[in-house]
């Protein structure tokens, strides 16, 4: 069951990032480009995210467990640090001069994009030397 329930959760998600354009690298760059042509829809696509999570996650977190699993796992560093924000500055900068963002990307390979292959394959490669130089 909870291979079901995480590919309806995984296919649900892809067709969210679908419907809302955060596969399409232009729109990306578009939001990102705040002193050119800006285009401020996606705010409200993180908006909308950000508003369903204020009013689930704390009601998923009263239940005693999870439904497909025993526990629930959660991040239990709550500090920032040079990691943390080295890595979102990576992250950042890739999303901005990509125009993608892993979940989309990886949502996207299906459009088999030379552009796309290449991104996966780099992320990959970047996350196994990031792996190996922990």
């Amino acid at each position: 069951m909870l291979n079901v329930f995480s590919l309806t959760s995984g296919l649900l998600f892809g067709f969210g990032l679908a419907v809302s354009s955060m596969i399409n690298p232009a729109k990306i760059v578009g939001f990102l480009d705040i002193t050119g042509n800006w285009d401020p829809s996606l705010a409200f696509v993180m908006g909308g995210a950000v508003f369903v999570t204020a009013l689930t996650f704390r009601l998923i977190l009263k239940r005693p467990k999870p439904i497909f699993t025993d526990i629930f796992e959660l991040p239990s560093k709550v500090s920032l640090d040079g990691k943390l924000i080295t890595g979102a500055a990576i992250f950042g900068i890739g999303w901005a001069m990509s125009g993608l963002c892993p979940g989309p990307a990886i949502s996207s390979i299906g459009f088999l994009d030379e552009k796309l292959l290449i991104f996966v394959c780099t992320l990959l490669i970047g996350s196994f030397i990031g792996k190996k130089w922990r």
